[in-house]
């Protein structure tokens, strides 16, 4: 069995919990930002392809106390480093450090790479490493004195799926807007709007769930130049993952932006996504989208002035609740840095929930709509 860290932005770590139940995954525990499960290594390629709301998976290699930077030199050094770096791997090392003696950050980086550098002297007897091959990016955590040295497996942040290719300002990191999407009543049954939808991050991740196409289908990670992981085992996640993709279902969903510009990228994204014809985008004010009352649902992150400079908040919220306001059979969920969202909004607020984007604290108010017949079916 093999040790994996599994990180999340805080108020998500419900939801990877969750997959990870559904993906057959049961020995694991879960704490602030942070699941550590046990698995074989072979699952590498299945937990970054499918994983919708983790930030990064984390392979562990050695676990020990550090007191001390002679402890800390010595343990990491014992590590066999030439089993899982190259000749000329470009390895990375980086650390973080909470509650320990030892506390500089530079110099645990500095003490742990002249250990790595020690150990690979053993095995290749030069002194000096190129570092010109494939990324491999360490991590030595420090916590209470005990020091975990990692390697991180995704490369890149897990948010970043592939598809987007440009962005509007302030936009949501792709696992928060998968987030908002698990933690509203959409199902693939149901109208799925957004009124202001930038960039269509949180219309393209709610089709690809109800589509089933695998958050990291897409994309590349470090850990396929590995020189300890098996390229079939990735090549075979892969396929499995495209053999799932339901390509049958009929959706209905809908993004309107004022800005041309925003309409233009989302109709991109989407199309790079694979769900370009599932989601219809137009370049309209909110208040001249044509919409019924049928138990539709809104997840949208509404201009807010603390993000967006220049913005008339007080018209925005003026038009929200015009539009919306007879609509009594619609769920509504908004995810705001506007901490007196709930005042401006008239509905009775159902659940508040604070979550991170990119590490600022934003919160999903979460209104909820009369519930559809069985056929209709809300959770």
């Amino acid at each position: 069995m093999t040790k994996f860290l599994i990180t999340t932005s805080f108020g998500l770590e419900a939801l990877v919990k969750r997959q990870l139940l559904d993906m057959g995954f049961e020995d694991f525990e879960v704490s602030d930002g942070m699941i550590s499960l046990n698995t074989d290594l072979s699952n590498i390629s299945k937990l970054n392809i499918n994983l919708r709301e983790a930030d990064r998976l984390y392979l562990v290699i050695d676990e020990f106390k550090a007191h001390d930077f002679d402890q800390l030199f010595e343990k990491v050094k014992q590590i066999s480093w030439p089993d899982f770096l190259a000749k000329d791997s470009n390895f990375i090392v980086s650390a973080r450090s909470h509650k320990s003696k030892l506390f500089s950050i530079r110099t645990i980086q500095s003490v742990s790479e002249k250990a790595i550098i020690e150990s690979m002297r053993k095995r290749y007897n030069i002194n000096h490493f190129e570092k010109n091959g494939h990324r491999v990016q360490v991590e030595v955590m420090l916590k209470n004195d005990f020091a975990t040295v990692a390697i991180d497996t995704s490369g890149e942040g897990l948010h970043k799926r592939g598809y987007r290719e440009d962005t509007v300002k302030a936009p949501l990191r792709e696992n928060l807007a998968a987030a908002l999407v698990d933690l509203s009543f959409y199902n693939s049954d149901r109208f799925l709007f957004d009124g202001f939808c930038g960039s269509g991050t949180i219309l393209i991740e709610a089709a690809r769930k109800a589509r089933n196409i695998a958050p990291g289908i897409d994309r590349d990670f470090d850990f396929e130049n590995f020189i300890f992981i098996d390229k079939d085992h990735h090549k075979l996640a892969k396929k499995e993952a495209l053999e799932v993709i339901d390509y049958d279902k009929k959706l209905n969903l809908l993004g309107s932006d004022i800005s041309g510009r925003a309409i233009s990228l989302a109709k991109n994204n989407a199309i790079n996504a694979g769900v370009g014809e599932d989601i219809s985008f137009i370049t309209r004010d909110i208040t001249n989208v044509a919409i019924k009352d049928d138990f539709g649902i809104m997840i949208t992150n509404p201009p807010y002035g603390q993000r967006l400079s220049h913005v008339d908040t007080d018209d925005i919220y003026k038009k929200i609740n015009q539009k919306f306001k007879n609509m009594e059979t619609w769920s509504f969920y908004f995810i705001t840095s506007d901490e007196k969202f709930d005042q401006k909004f008239k509905r009775k607020l159902s659940k508040k929930r604070k979550l991170y984007n990119g590490g600022e604290k934003v919160d999903f108010y979460q209104y909820f709509g009369k519930k559809p017949d069985k056929n209709g079916g809300n959770n």
